[in-house]
């Protein structure tokens, strides 16, 4: 039962503010199929013996962490004292409240059951009902951006070159020619990011991540993939194809291999063509590149929200897997920040009311 004092809180806060859209516009008991697959006892308080919180909102908690990009001791000390967290959380404000242990535990669940994608999948799914998101987009946009790890790197005189961006390919083939396995260098020795590598792009070298995104011509993404720095782009675009009449990727996508999947799935190829060694590109493929570039800024502008916004130039966790999560999480705010954005232009009927 929801207190006076509750009630009181909700009355102050009003219908205003950012959370108090997005607490109306999504159908959270939707997400509970994908929460209730974490298990009662793994959100126990870590002080015991007092009955295990609600998942629903431990999971809103949660997303407000990335939302703000605040530590879990942060967001321990704003549960319990900012208002409008305990409104959109769902906590009555007489209630104990997680505290960074619990909050630490509930997430690695999530992350370890593989729930985050699903979560994702359903609020994306719930935009294009209320028409905030489109379905299938005209063009869908790949790209990826370098996140940085949190962890102390491991030197990179350890390594005779680092491979630069473009090229990880070729740097991947020159190296198995030339290495011996008795001289590779153990990076669980060196580093506590056991996945995380570097990368060197323009004159400046970066050890951590790739996050790759596929966006709508909104800006929205649809589908989110991250793998340690030193992967090449060209292979990961069949793991990033959506829905959509055409598709797009710059010219680090630009291989026949890629060209043939999308055929096979009756998307139209929008890759930007690269310039092959000692063959010139032709008239039509210099065209075709300054048009289809035109429209790739909106995959871009995703990046910098995401980074500017929500803080996410480096990772605040260590391996591909938890970084993945980090980053889906991240797109899951992006998304619910634009439809928040988009509300005005909404007719209220479409809103959902609890």
């Amino acid at each position: 039962m929801i207190s006076f004092a509750t009630l009181s809180v909700n009355d102050r806060i009003g219908d205003n503010s950012k959370l108090a859209k997005l607490s109306k516009l999504i159908d959270w008991s939707r997400l509970g199929k994908y929460i209730g697959k974490v298990h009662k006892n793994d959100i126990n308080p870590s002080n015991g013996g007092r009955e295990s919180y609600d998942k629903l909102p431990m999971f809103k908690l949660i997303l407000l962490g990335q939302w703000n990009s605040l530590s879990d001791a942060e967001l321990e000390y704003c549960i319990r004292i900012r208002l409008d967290f305990i409104s959109f959380c769902g906590f009555d404000i007489n209630d104990d409240v997680p505290d960074e242990t619990t909050i630490c535990r509930f997430r690695n669940k999530l992350i370890h059951q593989g729930l985050i994608d699903g979560l994702f999948n359903e609020v994306n799914k719930q935009l294009e009902e209320l028409n905030l998101k489109v379905k299938k987009a005209d063009m869908a946009i790949v790209d990826a951006t370098i996140i940085e790890s949190n962890a102390r790197p491991y030197s990179n005189k350890t390594i005779e070159e680092i491979p630069k961006d473009r090229k990880e390919i070729e740097f991947k083939e020159n190296e198995e020619k030339t290495t011996n396995n008795d001289d590779i260098s153990c990076k669980e020795e060196l580093s506590a990011d056991v996945d995380a590598a570097w990368l060197k792009k323009g004159n400046k070298s970066y050890f951590g991540y790739k996050s790759f995104a596929t966006v709508d011509e909104e800006g929205f993404i649809s589908k989110t993939m991250t793998v340690p720095a030193n992967e090449s782009e060209t292979n990961k675009l069949e793991n990033m194809i959506v829905d959509a009449k055409s598709f797009s990727g710059d010219k680090a996508y630009d291989s026949k291999n890629n060209r043939r999947i999308l055929r096979s799935k009756g998307i139209k190829t929008r890759i930007l063509y690269k310039k092959l060694k000692n063959k010139p590109m032709t008239n039509w493929q210099k065209k075709f590149n300054k048009a289809v570039s035109s429209g790739r800024f909106r995959v871009e502008q995703s990046f910098g929200t995401v980074k500017r916004i929500f803080k996410f130039r480096k990772a605040s966790y260590f391996t591909t897997k938890k970084v993945q999560a980090q980053f889906t999480m991240k797109a899951m705010c992006l998304n619910l920040l634009k439809a928040v954005n988009k509300i005005e232009l909404v007719p209220p009927k479409l809103l959902q009311t609890g």
